[in-house]
């Protein structure tokens, strides 16, 4: 258990009981049970809370078994609409007419609390149904609320005098396949326990270089993460940091942030051939750690860093940023909706011809290389794509233009997946011209993604026109849907939710909720590229990569 775990009611894993009429529960249940709670099916007279998944479908010897349970004192949360005159009247609420699916805005409500923490726009989009009932009961508490005929109407509800807690919506499979809406479920049954989130976590920053300002903004718009502390030997980054938030406290040497004890979190953001080293020094220290990518560069680093923190009880994950990047979630939806028809090949490329950068990620014994580099992110897209068992890698590099850095030149490395799903990715600074960004053959169809050069057209003082382009990888790609029939169809390329990895930290932290990120993910994309480093220099011989 992590530190959140503090100041709570149960000890150990509530156990809760679980009632479902509905065809598809799994993807809530296994959230709950990543949550750590004991979760199990059927009535039992054990259990800390009783969650009914389809409460409208339950018979009356259900309906009269759960009205015992609670007036025993357990609570129970109905999910989905229910006409049971019985259960509404112990709830406190009116039912009214059942609105016909559509998209539903849920919003807080009067008594909404940490149900809704951290939810992002101050609102929930799912597309469902729910009835338009109103609180007859002047002690029910109003969690969630939707607004139908410019009224709103309670959506998730708790009366504490009975212990029947209710959310009105969960009647479709889209829902129910909505990670927000497991989390919801999360975070009702918390309500209904009175588990409470912990306290804020203090941050501090080991290194505070170009992706400095991006956690430091992040931290600060994030409930329950706050920045303390930045740790770095050039004073004029402790500066930039303190012109952000003005109150972090500065120091030069790693030992001192490790040592303050203001700090339970420790960002390291150092070159990646020190990540292990701080990584483990912090987790000894007792922080919790985000670290940067690539998380190290071997498997046998990752292990250690691995089970040190489980060890420990301490969280610890790596900052793959770039997983909610608006092209590539456009890439997952389509491809999970099975638009594609089944996967069979991929591919991502990404570079251009030019100079490599003249920092630590054009030297090869600091980054781990060039697969290191961008794979941490384009390999980490197809791994989070294809969650099959890697069966070999082979990869090749090339070094031909640029001498004054170590890092290749060109690099390409091939998976080969256990179900034949094969898989590429390219990262080169010798293509003049360049491949797709992605490019994804199904069984139905394919999807292309194109690079798109973004600028910003200005004026000089002296009136001629200024142009300022940005690096082709910083836009989202232009995406197509390609059916068999040779029909082309645009991709809408969503804008991305706002600093999604540390919402998730924090309610990591604050809140017992798992991470899409998580650190066995991470350790077998180090498994992959160091597999590829070791068979560029074996000439493409394949390798397995370490189990």
């Amino acid at each position: 258990m992590t530190a959140s775990a503090l100041d709570r009611p149960y000890a150990g894993a509530p156990r809760i009981s679980v009632l479902s009429t509905v065809a598809s529960p799994d993807r809530v249940l296994d959230y709950l049970r990543a949550t750590g709670l004991a979760v199990t099916l059927g009535l039992q007279a054990s259990a800390a809370a009783v969650l009914v998944l389809g409460a409208g479908a339950v018979s009356e010897a259900v309906e009269d078994a759960l009205l015992e349970v609670a007036g025993r004192g357990t609570p129970v949360l109905l999910v989905g609409p229910t006409m049971s005159v019985a259960l509404s009247d112990a709830a406190g609420l009116l039912p009214g007419p059942v609105l016909p699916v559509h998209p539903v805005r849920l919003r807080p409500g009067a008594h909404a609390g940490e149900v809704t923490a951290r939810l992002g726009a101050d609102e929930l989009l799912l597309t469902d149904c729910w009835p338009v009932q109103d609180k007859v009961a002047d002690d029910v508490q109003e969690l969630l609320t939707a607004n139908s005929a410019f009224r709103d109407h309670p959506v998730a509800t708790y009366r504490a005098a009975t212990a029947i807690g209710t959310l009105t919506v969960g009647s479709t499979a889209q829902t129910y396949a909505d990670p927000a809406f497991s989390r919801l479920v999360h975070r009702l049954l918390r309500r209904l326990l009175g588990q409470r989130d912990a306290a804020p976590v203090r941050v501090g920053m080991l290194g505070y270089g170009a992706i400095g300002p991006e956690h430091a903004t992040a931290i600060g718009l994030t409930q329950g993460l706050s920045l303390e502390a930045v740790c770095d030997p050039n004073p004029q980054r402790v500066e930039a940091a303190r012109a952000l938030l003005p109150q972090v406290r500065g120091c030069a040497e790693g030992a001192d942030l490790l040592a303050d004890d203001g700090v339970d979190l420790v960002v390291v953001s150092t070159p990646p051939h020190t990540h292990a080293e701080w990584v483990l020094r912090a987790l000894q220290a007792g922080k919790h750690v985000v670290v940067e990518k690539p998380f190290c560069l071997t498997v046998d680093e990752a292990d250690r860093q691995i089970a040190a923190a489980h060890g420990a009880g301490l969280t610890l994950a790596v900052y793959q940023n770039r997983r909610w990047d608006a092209d590539y979630l456009a890439v997952k939806r389509a491809v999970h909706a099975g638009r594609l028809g089944e996967v069979f090949h991929l591919e991502t490329f990404v570079g251009g011809y030019d100079h490599p950068c003249n920092y630590w990620h054009s030297d090869a014994t600091v980054s781990g290389g060039a697969i290191y580099d961008w794979g941490s992110h384009y390999l980490d897209w197809v791994l989070d794509l294809c969650p099959q068992d890697v069966e070999w890698v082979s990869a090749t590099a090339h070094k031909r233009v640029w001498h004054d850095v170590t890092n290749a030149d060109h690099t390409r490395v091939l998976l080969h997946f256990a179900d034949g799903v094969e898989a590429e990715f390219t990262a080169s600074d010798l293509a003049a011209a360049r491949k797709p960004k992605f490019y994804v053959l199904g069984t139905k169809g394919a999807l292309v993604g194109h690079w798109r050069q973004e600028r910003v057209v200005s004026r000089s003082p002296v009136g001629l026109v200024v142009e300022d382009r940005f690096a082709v990888s910083d836009a989202p790609a232009v995406l197509s849907l390609f059916a068999a029939d040779g029909s082309e169809t645009a991709l809408a390329v969503a804008a991305g939710p706002a600093y999604p990895f540390h919402r998730e930290l924090a309610d990591q932290l604050l809140s017992d909720e798992p991470m899409s990120v998580t650190p066995a993910g991470s350790r077998r994309n180090i498994a992959v590229m160091q597999a590829a480093t070791l068979s560029a220099a074996d000439g493409g011989r394949p390798v397995e990569p370490a189990a």
